[in-house]
């Protein structure tokens, strides 16, 4: 989540759109996606090079942006409840606030949001973002208390996304390949909200890239509503392979990262391009969402059992030290236990490093909320919680067996004092990610300080009367800072996340490939 903070602006009426006699002070929320993150740092960059003020302080702001998710119900409710803060900050302000609607929710249900939240100041849908700036500016001094409203057509060819005002830390950056979505998936609002599928030109990427090295970042994470899908809008063909290539020759770019691989489209050349290029990690987000035949039918999914699962295996058996993070869905309507068995036994026996999952969204518009045999609620929640721990035994084995394993980390936050995941005492460490750990989705690898060595000569037996007796120890390093990559071993797990200390001199041998 980030704010920021636009101008004031005392204007009357009757002056033009960019007289102010004050700035303007925004500020954002960014809820929702990493695409909506990369919306959200497009919005204020270009704001920003406009000449409105970011500010982090919501109290602080002439204008609140609320980049609001509507991909699931629960994604709805927290976007309306921030709405709805945000407007009753409005209210209570002493001097001139607005509050404006982007994003999924504002692009889908623009026209209810005007009726059913009057407080509102505009709403400005995803393709309307270059005249964001415009719209905020006419909001002060007008007279006719009328809500702005500006919503049209997503399908609009995707543009360069330079000038960003970064919301991640510096060492890594979200870089969006393509947008909207082409999959006929019977539960997905997404192609309705963000349009047909529009792959960037390889060419337009790089550039990204660059000025993401220039700005800080080492890793890449390539974002999408579907990455496989990359480049066959352009010419026909998949291309994913070449841009990964093409982006591990731009200089400075140590980590790509790949999320939201539809499993359908994931070639053989894209497996060979994962495996060879250093760059490239080791690992690849797919989600599959189910794995019985007749549930996946049902969702529209372009990929059945018996090709998923040979995917799978030739993936594992050609990458080493593959790291397979998916998600699944509980509870779709027609689910009966005979379903729902052949899922839960798949991901007892596949064992997911990763794994994720969600309870059946019903979603207005979509064929699937038109579905008879619909699940009790009490139902899915059952499932969920039976997969979760199913999934829990095989993540805490893992981490076990990760035990003396040397890998390279990236460190995104230093050293301070840290909440025990498992409800212990506090205790200080840095907190890092190895190729197997996704920013923000996935666990964490907690590094602390190693305790005290003996001494390897043995001190004198007795020291003169009066003479302070020091210790041979040591003092222990200090931890890395942010942004720093260092080489750990892992000593060990905290329910999902993982405790290292910093390597010594290097002569340990490697149990897994750590890239």
């Amino acid at each position: 989540m980030t704010n920021s903070k636009p101008s004031r602006s005392t204007r009357s009426g009757s002056e033009e759109a960019g007289e102010f006699e004050n700035e303007i002070r925004v500020n954002m929320v960014s809820l929702g996606c990493p695409k909506n993150l990369v919306d959200s740092e497009m919005i204020l960059g270009k704001l920003g090079q406009e000449g409105f003020v970011l500010t982090p302080d919501a109290g602080e702001a002439d204008v609140i942006v609320v980049n609001t998710c509507g991909f699931v119900e629960s994604a709805k409710e927290e976007s309306v409840n921030t709405i709805l803060e945000a407007c009753k900050l409005k209210q209570d302000a002493e001097t001139e606030k607005k509050v404006v609607v982007t994003g999924c929710l504002g692009q889908r249900y623009g026209e209810e949001l005007s009726r059913e939240i009057p407080e509102l100041d505009a709403i400005v849908g995803l393709g309307e973002y270059d005249d964001l700036g415009n719209a905020l500016k006419g909001l002060f001094g007008k007279t006719d208390g009328g809500l702005y409203l500006q919503v049209s057509d997503p399908d609009k060819a995707c543009n360069a996304e330079v000038g960003r005002f970064r919301l991640t830390p510096a060492h890594y950056g979200y870089l969006r390949i393509s947008e909207g979505c082409d999959n006929p998936c019977t539960f997905c609002s997404i192609p309705a909200i963000r349009g047909r599928f529009r792959s960037k030109s390889i060419e337009m990427l790089e550039a990204e890239a660059r000025e993401l090295v220039e700005s800080g970042a080492s890793e890449m994470v390539l974002i999408s509503q579907d990455t496989t899908s990359y480049g066959v809008d352009i010419d026909g063909r998949f291309r994913l392979a070449e841009l990964l290539r093409r982006l591990a020759a731009v200089d400075g770019v140590e980590w790509i990262r790949l999320l939201y691989a539809y499993p359908a489209y994931l070639t053989d050349e894209m497996i060979d391009a994962i495996a060879e290029l250093p760059e490239v990690l080791n690992y690849i987000d797919i989600p599959l969402q189910h794995i019985s035949e007749r549930m996946l039918r049902h969702m529209g999914r372009r990929m059945m059992e018996a090709k998923t699962r040979d995917l799978l295996d030739r993936m594992r058996a050609r990458i080493p030290g593959l790291m397979l993070r998916t998600t699944f869905i509980v509870g779709f309507p027609g689910e009966d236990d005979t379903e729902f068995g052949i899922l839960r036994d798949f991901v007892r026996d596949f064992e997911f490093e990763r794994m994720g999952v969600f309870p059946y969204s019903k979603e207005e518009g979509t064929p699937s909320a038109e579905f008879e045999d619909e699940l009790p609620g009490e139902l899915i929640d059952e499932r969920l919680e039976e997969l979760m721990l199913i999934q829990q035994e095989i993540a805490f084995r893992h981490n076990r067996q990760r035990a003396g394993e040397i890998s390279e980390v990236i460190v995104d936050s230093a050293e301070e004092e840290r909440e025990d995941p498992l409800g212990g005492a506090p205790f200080r460490a840095a907190i890092a990610r190895s190729y197997g750990e996704s920013p923000e989705i996935d666990p964490v690898v907690f590094i602390t300080a190693p305790g005290a060595e003996p001494c390897e000569d043995e001190p004198p037996a007795a020291m003169p009367e009066g003479v302070l007796e020091l210790s041979c120890e040591p003092p222990p390093p200090p931890l890395p800072a942010a942004g720093e990559r260092r080489t750990v071993e892992i000593i060990g797990g905290r329910g999902y996340d993982l405790l290292a200390t910093i390597a010594g001199s290097g002569d340990h041998e490697r149990k897994n490939v750590g890239r």
